[in-house]
């Protein structure tokens, strides 16, 4: 979004004029940024205003702060054709209706007579929808101000008391447009009971993006990224030692977004999946070319790696207990610890008296330590990296063999591996230090 000039160049103008403009909804995110001053950095943790408001501060300043600098990020705009006075009004009266709804919050909050998260998490809501609001409002501005019949669908509810579902709130906004005659361009937030920030998080805006597919069929769904989903990280191995994967499937992409390297977030794919509705993966700076089509039934024609991936940030623990043999259900009790903790795992090897379990390193919490240490005999924790062959037809003889032989002659250590009967997905555990090396040692082996 930040990108704007180039989004309207590349995909909303691009090999389009009359009435091709029509027929699509844009579903934008906040511009960069922004949703970090509201909430909090996502990569960081550095706070935003949501952060005073958890911790009793003065938060009003800090919200005319972000108004600020959203004015400011109005005038780079400007010479595309936003309307800034009509802009900056829009945004200043949408904070000034925010801080209202907080400063009720707030005091409702001091009161102590209410479950603070609920209260919060309200809050959390109310400030994320600030930024999807002010960059759908400056793109329906802005084509609108070259002619083009636009529609700003603002489902963030800011002006309605309306108890709905996130589902009953799409299909009630889109229920009497006209999509030949507009283009729609919808909030990546939208408001409903369940609270779409409660259950996805910062992944909201591709969840609307799924939600509103599925009320409105369209013929395809399609995601513009500022790069293309590559059988490889072209960071890694080399922008000539990797391509766009072209065509793949739901389970695949799954796959993918186990691992922290989401085509769609897993929670949104699972609607386009199910409804058999295709998602292409597009890069915005090459509007020529086709992307990656992500398909619920395809296979690939030929054995191949379709991604080549991983992540090096993460550790194994492993769980040794001699009583562990034979015990029927003696996972069931260690997993009932992570789940107690909200601790998910992304790889699982076990033998007659260990378990063997690979998280996300900021998972990693003492609590987790101390439950674990408490149950069984010995618990050992390794910073560790995890690289995948991915595909969704890969089930070729010998292909292990040549992976893990690879990595031997890279001089890498092989610490576990493992893959389900499917075979969609093998996994080897390197040491956090061989990650880099692994990936291209592969990349160069069998990509």
């Amino acid at each position: 979004m930040t990108a704007f000039a180039d989004v309207l160049q590349n995909i909303v103008f691009h090999g389009r004029e009359g009435q091709a403009l029509y027929n699509r909804i844009f579903v934008v995110s906040a511009y960069a940024n922004v949703t970090n001053w509201l909430l909090e950095n996502k990569k960081t943790g550095d706070p935003g205003v949501y952060h005073r408001i958890t911790q009793n501060q003065e938060f009003r300043s800090a919200l005319q702060d972000v108004a600020d600098k959203l004015k400011e990020l109005n005038k780079h705009y400007e010479p595309l054709g936003l309307d800034l006075v009509v802009a900056d009004a829009f945004i200043q009266q949408r904070i000034d209706q925010a801080q209202t709804y907080l400063d009720s919050l707030v005091n409702v909050l001091a009161s102590g007579y209410v479950n603070s998260s609920n209260i919060l998490q309200a809050a959390r809501e109310i400030l994320a929808s600030i930024g999807e609001a002010h960059s759908a409002f400056n793109s329906v501005n802005i084509l609108q101000s070259r002619g083009v019949q636009a529609t700003l669908v603002d489902l963030s509810g800011f002006d309605d008391a309306q108890a709905l579902t996130i589902d009953e709130r799409i299909r009630q906004a889109f229920a009497d447009i006209n999509f030949a005659n507009t283009i729609c361009i919808a909030t990546g937030y939208t408001k409903g009971t369940e609270g779409i920030m409660r259950e996805f998080d910062r992944g909201y805006s591709e969840v609307t993006f799924s939600k509103i597919a599925v009320a409105v069929r369209p013929q395809e769904a399609i995601i513009h990224k500022e790069y293309h989903l590559c059988s490889a990280d072209p960071n890694l191995v080399g922008v000539d030692q990797c391509h766009p994967v072209g065509f793949t499937n739901y389970d695949v992409a799954d796959q993918l977004a186990d691992v922290g390297m989401e085509a769609i977030h897993p929670k949104a794919s699972k609607p386009l999946e199910i409804n058999a509705i295709d998602l292409r993966i597009k890069n915005t700076f090459e509007p020529e070319h086709p992307g990656t089509l992500i398909t619920r039934d395809y296979i690939s024609p030929t054995k191949r790696i379709e991604v080549i991936t991983g992540t090096d940030k993460v550790v194994i623990i492993d769980i040794h207990d001699p009583l562990m043999v034979g015990a029927a259900g003696f996972d069931l009790t260690l997993m009932q610890v992570f789940y107690d903790l909200g601790v998910s795992y992304i790889f699982k090897a076990t033998s007659a008296n260990s378990i063997s379990l690979l998280i996300w390193e900021k998972d990693l919490r003492p609590q987790l330590l101390a439950a674990l240490e408490a149950k069984y005999e010995n618990i050992t924790v390794e910073k560790s990296a995890l690289v995948c062959l991915i595909g969704s037809n890969i089930d070729e003889p010998g292909l292990l063999a040549r992976a893990a032989g690879a990595l031997a002659d890279s001089g890498i250590n092989i610490r576990s591996a493992g893959f389900a009967l499917r075979k969609v997905n093998i996994q080897f555990i390197v040491g956090r230090e061989d990650y880099q090396t692994a990936i291209i040692a592969l990349n160069q082996a069998v990509g």
